[in-house]
């Protein structure tokens, strides 16, 4: 009799470590797979909300042009100088955006540097070896 009880005590273990490790396996997979990739869809439907005409676009196939036209789902590009080359694709295809006045580029400062003397000249003539 006391047999009995100690495997039904056993049993009863494992069950609750199995439930454990089962709970523990669920986490993980939420917290690095599930969470993440909705997070980035998250992100992605952000991103697509804020395209508008005239922005500069990186597709998914590495090709960057400018938005001429916005639908529901669908976005006209146009690629390069040509105006003849404007293709309709997906939302979805559009990887990076990039307004216009994020592209304007502020005058760098210039820096004055003092003129090398005739010294720093001549060390630079005699080479490695200063003789």
């Amino acid at each position: 009799m006391g047999l009995l009880l100690s495997g039904s005590a056993s049993s009863g273990t494992g069950i609750g470590v199995t439930i454990i490790y089962l709970v523990l396996i669920i986490l993980f997979f939420y917290f690095f797979l599930i969470r993440p990739s909705r997070k980035e869809e998250k992100n992605k439907k952000a991103l697509l909300s804020r395209l508008e005409i005239g922005d500069s676009v990186l597709t998914s196939s590495g090709f960057y042009g400018v938005v001429i036209d916005i639908a529901d789902d669908t976005v006209i590009v146009e690629f390069g100088n040509n105006k003849n080359c404007r293709i309709p694709m997906q939302k979805e295809a559009i990887v990076q955006i990039e307004k216009p006045e994020d592209s304007v580029e502020k005058p760098a400062e210039e820096t004055k540097t003092a003129a090398p003397s005739d010294d720093d000249k001549k060390d630079k003539k005699k080479g490695f070896l200063k003789k």
